[in-house]
């Protein structure tokens, strides 16, 4: 709580209008905040007192957050409300893009842009003016020097803002995942088949007083094999996972999508199928429905324990047609009790292929020195980021392709030279 509770609270002594104004911050932010809740953390407050930092938070808190997924947005804008008095100032700095020369620009913090907007909803705000070393104003022609959809595919979901969120949603219902059809053992008659149909042959044959005029022909028949996803929904994965089952219900209602069937799986501290949930028409209804049946949202991670129960109870059924198995995690096990990398094996001989999508990858010195992550590397198909839009169309190259790896080779690399 160090880094969220204020240094100084505001003495001004309007508490009620500033608790309102919160309140209507948080709401703008996306969460359920109404007038009953603005009551009572009135009187929450009034009954804990604001002499105690963490009470008074703590308190707000109580009242403002249901779900796992709203206290980072709370921290933010409590963070920016209560703390910095010249929070206005702060969230400009956020929001508006600034000339800094070769000073690297700090990233938000996750829903730090989105605390910013809620806070800033309704205000006008005039960039500041650019002036050079002279002081002359310098004044940037800005039309058409960048596509706002290309900017959109290559910003991380952690850092996008409600409305960037917005249309990346629609941009990940259009994302196409390419899947070769797979001969399977059963053959049908053929004109220009390549096997010979000996008994359809002969057959025709006795009609003709046993004289073979031409050979019949028979052709191996195609299917469609299942997807697997299994996305991780742990603390550190909760920004990309809701980005990433929006575009697996887009799959799995998406018509002539290429796969026999879509399989859904989310694990943190358990294994929750939610297959049935995101084959609802409406997105977010099959998500809250999603949300009420995984429990774990944001919690602590168990790959290898969600990995067992998911090759002993489902892996046969779902992958002994040639399944692609998508494996959706930053690979940072908390758990050692079960053999992650025995685990990791096993899935890996029932599926067709394994594709490992880590966010972790969006930095340029990550390294596989994590236990799980080290223990997961060497079992895998594929490996490749997952942290924008554009990582997700490159999981078609992935998919076409059997004899991409991705990033493994040199992950790989790494490992060995440790």
């Amino acid at each position: 709580m160090a880094h969220t509770l204020a240094p100084d609270l505001p003495k001004d002594g309007n508490f009620v209008a500033n608790i309102t104004h919160f309140a209507r911050a948080l709401r703008k932010a996306g969460l359920p905040v109404g007038p009953g809740r603005v009551a009572d953390a009135i009187r929450a407050v009034e009954a804990a007192g604001f002499t105690s930092k963490p009470d008074f938070y703590w308190a707000l808190h109580a009242c403002f957050v249901s779900r796992p997924e709203h206290r980072a947005v709370f921290a933010q804008i409590f963070r920016l409300y209560w703390r910095n008095p010249k929070f206005l100032e702060h969230m400009m700095a956020i929001l508006l893009p600034s000339m800094r020369g070769v000073q690297k620009e700090r990233l938000a913090k996750p829903a730090e842009r989105r605390a910013a907007q809620a806070l800033l909803d309704g205000s006008e705000i005039d960039p500041p003016a650019r002036r050079g070393p002279d002081g002359t104003q310098i004044e940037i022609e800005a039309l058409m020097t960048f596509s706002a959809q290309e900017r959109l595919k290559t910003l991380d979901f952690e850092q996008m803002s409600t409305e960037e969120m917005t249309a990346a949603r629609k941009l990940l219902a259009e994302i196409k995942l390419p899947m070769r059809p797979l001969a399977s053992r059963r053959s049908r008659a053929a004109t220009a088949g390549r096997v010979a149909d000996w008994r359809n042959t002969m057959r025709r044959a006795m009609r003709n007083g046993g004289e073979i005029r031409a050979l019949a022909r028979r052709k191996r028949k195609t299917r469609q094999p299942n997807l697997v996803a299994l996305c991780d929904i742990s603390g550190s994965m909760s920004a990309y996972s809701r980005a990433v089952l929006h575009f697996l219900h887009a799959a799995s209602n998406a018509k002539g999508h290429g796969w026999a069937d879509v399989h859904t799986f989310t694990f943190g501290t358990r294994l929750t199928n939610i297959t049935r949930h995101l084959r609802q028409r409406d997105v977010d209804a099959a998500l809250a429905l999603a949300g009420a049946e995984a429990q774990d949202w944001q919690g602590g991670t168990r790959i290898g324990d969600c990995l067992h129960e998911f090759n002993r109870d489902w892996s046969r059924r779902l992958l002994g047609q040639g399944g692609v198995v998508l494996l959706i995690s930053d690979g940072l096990d908390r758990d050692s009790g079960h053999n992650l990398a025995g685990e990791m094996e096993r899935l890996r001989l029932s599926a067709r292929k394994l594709i490992w999508l880590n966010p972790l990858l969006r930095w340029d010195g990550f390294a596989p020195k994590a236990h799980g992550i080290r223990a997961m590397l060497p079992h895998v198909d594929s490996l490749r980021a997952g942290h924008n839009i554009a990582s997700l169309e490159a999981l078609a190259l992935a998919l076409s392709q059997p004899e991409d790896i991705g990033e493994k080779a040199r992950l790989m690399q790494m490992l060995h030279a440790q």
